[in-house]
């Protein structure tokens, strides 16, 4: 499973604190924990005014970069900051994100085309989040031919079928399960994502709908998610699951994480 560390975003109140008060150290850490965790890449959002946007970004990647060599995920709704901030990044990352809606891969694809960044695309566009699996899917076919329009491999795009809360669905995640399968039975390299907590809004013990979300999502064909890694019952769930589905021979990568502290009593 790709790990996309959710926890340096402007949206989490200490972080605000944090990104207001200029707070390195504080930056700093939440980058080595995660990095310790076993992300696979840092999110980095500011979670700001937009004409203050690409300053604070900067600040914050200098201090991820000071704290880890893991890649960083770029995260701005706004395609022209992350077109101006993704050069800043020491090394190839992830952009998070781009959609169907008005210019947005028309921005950023022929920027990394020729490039090793990898890029996130929420299954959107103009009308909003599509109701129904066929619609999503619809936005799905105008990714791709973006993608093969400007030279981007599949292995580079990470979808997102865009998870909502559980709470008022009509059919749990029968929709999410629709578009992840039929997208991975289409690209088998191609990564599929989702904000996985996004699925327990408004929900008590939110964790156990996010846990029992994230097995029957990978089931499904997910291997890319933006959590906290620092959760370790939610990372060793993951392990358990890729040995579950034979993707982990002799379940070596589930018990090398638990050797390691990944999961399991802290050591």
């Amino acid at each position: 499973m790709i790990v996309i560390g959710e926890k340096i975003n402007g949206s989490i109140p200490v972080v605000a604190e944090a990104i207001a008060n200029r707070d390195a150290d504080f930056i700093r850490n939440r980058a080595k924990l995660q990095a310790e965790a076993g992300a696979s890449f840092i999110d980095c959002c500011a979670s700001v005014p937009e004409k203050e946007e690409v300053e604070t970004l900067k600040w914050m990647i200098d201090c991820i970069q000071e704290a880890t060599d893991l890649p960083i995920s770029v995260d701005s709704p706004s395609v022209n900051v992350l077109a101006e901030i993704y050069p800043y990044c020491k090394r190839p990352g992830l952009i998070n994100s781009v959609s169907g809606e008005g210019n947005k891969i028309d921005r950023i694809f022929p920027l990394i085309a020729d490039t090793k960044w990898e890029v996130i695309c929420l299954l959107s566009d103009d009308s909003g989040i599509p109701k129904c699996a066929a619609d999503r899917l619809k936005v799905f076919d105008y990714v791709m031919e973006k993608a093969k329009e400007y030279g981007i491999k599949p292995n580079r795009l990470h979808i997102d079928p865009l998870v909502e809360m559980l709470c008022t669905s009509e059919d749990g995640i029968a929709m999410n399960v629709e578009v992840i399968s039929t997208i991975r039975k289409q690209y088998p390299d191609i990564h599929i994502t989702a904000a996985v907590s996004n699925i327990s809004f408004n929900l008590p013990v939110r964790k156990m709908v996010n846990l029992g979300f994230t097995v029957l999502a990978m089931n499904s064909g997910l291997d890319s998610a933006i959590l906290d890694p620092t959760n370790r019952d939610m990372m060793g769930v993951i392990f358990a699951t890729e040995a579950l589905l034979g993707q982990d021979d002799y379940c070596m990568e589930y018990i090398d994480a638990y050797r390691n502290g990944i999961f399991g009593p802290k050591k």
